[in-house]
């Protein structure tokens, strides 16, 4: 009997299809039934060569050798997954396997990631794909009754082929010949520096940024305060003369009267759905966590418990298919935290659904990130995993109820010519705002009880002033909205490019742009001071170093709405990187004719132990390091690490210094704390919090920065989606 092979991603989704089919049989790599044999890829098992992969005069670093430009480009299997890429083969090639089915990640790097394993073991039989957007038994299911034909996806993965090839050739001439120039580990990419050129610039904007006095004026009136509107309708003006002739009027005056008394009904409909960018901004508003964290316990929720549905999306919207879908749903989130938004939900005729929320133009690979039709089991989820649950469940809720109803009341009074004005709110239905646990106290202001033409004292005026300040600093939340809408940064550039670079999902994509921050402060081109981004030296240098043309947030954007277009067919990858050879030899041009020069500005008095130059201290994300000079050689070493250890004097977060067993807390009020003091009060006073286990536990979990050797940052860079 004849089978089809079905290849995941990942071994945890294997393991679920394999379970779905019937697949019980164990094999090396794989599980086997009557009808199907599924096997597994480990993330990408094969990849693009080496630069030596070519010639093996590339293994030496030389701009001699710039630009290198593969044609064709060479797949190689990776060599620590080596062992499962052979299984794979040996499936694929087996007699009584005529069909092959993917099931990777429903997505344009899933697609890669499959297509390039066929592409090197050279197997020519019929293809089909599952494409689903949740891992629960009932999606495979489904899944398995619509498989799509292979061809139907072939520009999607024309567009995966495109966007990696492009990305390796500026990354690794770019990377190479500014690395070889200034003999510093210098990383450039089309997504990474626009990026750190975003930063840089928010930096330059508060510093140019030049503080501006406003004022105003608020008059007591009858134990509410109201305030001043000009005119022209303004509530606060730079001119201290007109306000001051303003005060001198009105403080002359006794009385009010009320000109306007008008109260509006107005509805607020629940915010959108998430996407996974817009899932990691709140992630980091309400808990402080990274991109990267989110991603992490987001991907526990889909694959482990499969109660959320597929993560890496663009979408806040659902499809019209789904409407039949959603009791189900709000069935499998009827738990006791929920039961009270739930109830109703489930008792009413029919769910009635937000406008807007279900709209198939707005859909592209997948919709928003919602609950499955399975109930989550509070017991297994990790901390995070409950809290981000939690938010993707109130969200989807809240869209399922009715909107926010709120009267505003406005009133307006005159004193003597000018105008004064309060307004307050009163709810009518709270609506959607009580799933998201907001009652909106701050909104129940209540006015006093007034008609047009009545008369009222005013007891006192004040004079209010305050200053224009500087945009914010980025941190991790803000960062993301930024590369998802660069456009503040594209001042000057042509108002279509704009466009584009907006529509097309801006810096990156929803599934790279977690990494791409990661590597910022792996290459310690930027660094956290508390929440917020700051540019380190060698990033403000490497800005300055790098050709102008790849600083450019158009660029990617560009790159993005192209892909789209190979991807949707109406345009070839021939055609896209054509100018790609063009844009890479002009960088690598403009990098060897550069009369700059680059200065480590963190040099310390310490020798590498390995090769005997000297040591730069560098800040990584979680804490100090010291690391090589020498791009070749390496070698780096944690000096001090940030913990969740609270200093006994002031409370604050102390960092751990050292070695061994005379490692040190301290903190930045002076208090210090040998490690195996601080373990011995931790445990004498019962905390669970902080024992001898526990900080071992965090300690393992720090993640250094990867900055060894540049053939193996390299080698990280390639592996990422984006570089």
């Amino acid at each position: 009997m004849s089978k089809s092979v079905v290849l995941a991603e990942k071994p945890s989704v294997a393991r679920d299809i394999a379970r779905v089919l019937g697949c019980t049989k164990k094999g090396n790599g794989f599980l086997e039934g009557p009808q199907y044999i599924v096997t597994w890829a480990l993330g990408h098992l094969v990849t693009h060569a080496d630069p030596e992969g070519y010639k093996q005069e590339y293994k030496e670093w030389n701009l001699d050798t710039l630009p290198i430009l593969p044609n064709p480009f060479k797949l190689v299997p990776i060599k620590q997954t080596m062992k499962q890429f052979q299984a794979v083969k040996t499936l694929l090639h087996r007699n009584d396997v005529n069909e092959i089915i993917i099931a990777t990640d429903a997505g344009r790097e899933g697609e890669l990631v499959a297509r390039w394993i066929l592409e090197k073991t050279n197997v020519k039989k019929p293809v089909k794909r599952l494409w689903i957007s949740s891992v629960t038994d009932k999606a495979i299911q489904q899944g398995f009754r619509q498989l799509k034909p292979g061809k139907a996806y072939e520009n999607l993965f024309q567009s995966a082929v495109a966007r990696a090839e492009a990305d390796w050739i500026v990354g690794i001439n770019a990377t190479r010949a500014l690395t070889v120039k200034y003999n510093a580990q210098l990383s450039a990419g089309r997504v990474q520096t626009p990026t750190l050129f975003m930063i840089a610039e928010r930096e330059r904007q508060i510093q140019a940024f030049n503080p501006k006095t406003y004022y105003g004026l608020e008059a007591s009136i009858e134990g509410t305060t109201y305030t001043w509107v000009s005119h022209d309708n303004q509530k606060s003006v730079f001119d201290e003369k007109k306000v001051d002739d303003v005060f001198h009027h009105v403080q002359a005056i006794q009385t009010a009267t009320v000109t306007s008394v008008q109260t509006k009904e107005k509805k607020q409909l629940a915010p959108p759905l998430f996407d996974l960018t817009e899932l990691q901004k709140e992630g980091h508003r309400r808990f402080g966590w990274s991109a990267k964290e989110t991603l992490s316990a987001l991907q526990g929720l889909y694959e482990r418990h499969k109660i959320v549905t597929y993560p890496r999306t663009d979408s806040k919207h659902l499809s019209s298919d789904m409407k039949s879908t959603l009791i189900e749903r709000v069935k499998a989130v009827d738990l006791s935290d929920y039961r009270t938004l739930t109830t109703p939900l489930l008792r009413a005729e029919t769910l009635n659904v937000q406008k807007g929320v279900i709209d198939d133009a707005k859909v592209s690979d997948h919709h928003a990130i919602i609950p499955t039709e399975e109930a989550a089991r509070w017991s297994e989820l990790s901390d995070k995993e409950r809290k981000l649950y939690d938010l993707i469940v109130r969200r989807f809720l809240a869209v399922l109820m009715a909107p926010y109803v709120y009267d505003e009341t406005q009133l307006t009074l005159t004193v003597g010519k000018e105008t004064f004005q309060t307004k307050g709110k009163s709810i009518r239905e709270i609506g959607w705002k009580a799933a998201l646990g907001k009652a909106d106290e701050e909104l129940r202001t209540s006015l006093p009880k007034a008609t047009k033409g009545q008369v009222m004292d005013v007891s006192h005026v004040r004079k209010t002033s305050g200053e224009t300040k500087p945009p914010a600093r980025f941190n991790e939340g803000t960062l993301l909205a930024a590369m998802e809408n660069p456009a503040a940064f594209m001042k000057g550039e042509n108002p279509e490019l704009i466009q584009q670079a907006v529509e097309s999902g801006g810096l990156g994509t929803v599934a790279t742009r977690a990494d791409i921050i990661e590597k910022l402060f792996s290459s310690f081109v930027v660094e956290k001071k508390g929440q917020d981004i700051f540019t380190t030296s060698k990033g403000r240098q490497l800005l300055s170093l790098v050709p102008e043309a790849l600083t450019s947030p158009a660029l990617t954007g560009e790159w993005e709405l192209k892909l789209s277009q190979i991807a949707n067919g109406k345009l070839s990858k021939e055609t896209f990187m054509k100018p790609m050879v063009g844009f890479t030899q002009e960088i690598v041009r403009e990098i060897k004719s550069s009369d700059a020069k680059f200065k480590h500005d963190n040099v310390t008095g310490k020798t590498c132990p390995e090769c005997g130059k000297a040591l730069l201290e560098v800040n990584g994300k979680r804490g100090k390091m010291l690391v090589c000079q020498d791009r070749s050689c390496g070698y780096k070493k944690n000096i001090a690490m940030q913990t969740n250890a609270r200093c006994t004097v002031c409370h604050k977060r102390m960092e751990l210094r050292g070695e061994g067993d005379g490692r040190i807390f301290t903190c930045s009020c002076g208090h210090r704390e040998k490690l195996s003091v601080f373990e011995k009060r931790k445990n004498q006073s019962g905390s669970s919090k902080a024992g001898k286990k526990d900080v071992q536990k965090y300690l393992k979990k720090q993640e250094e920065p990867q900055n060894t050797a540049m053939a193996e940052a390299l080698k990280k860079m390639l592996g990422q989606n984006e570089s």
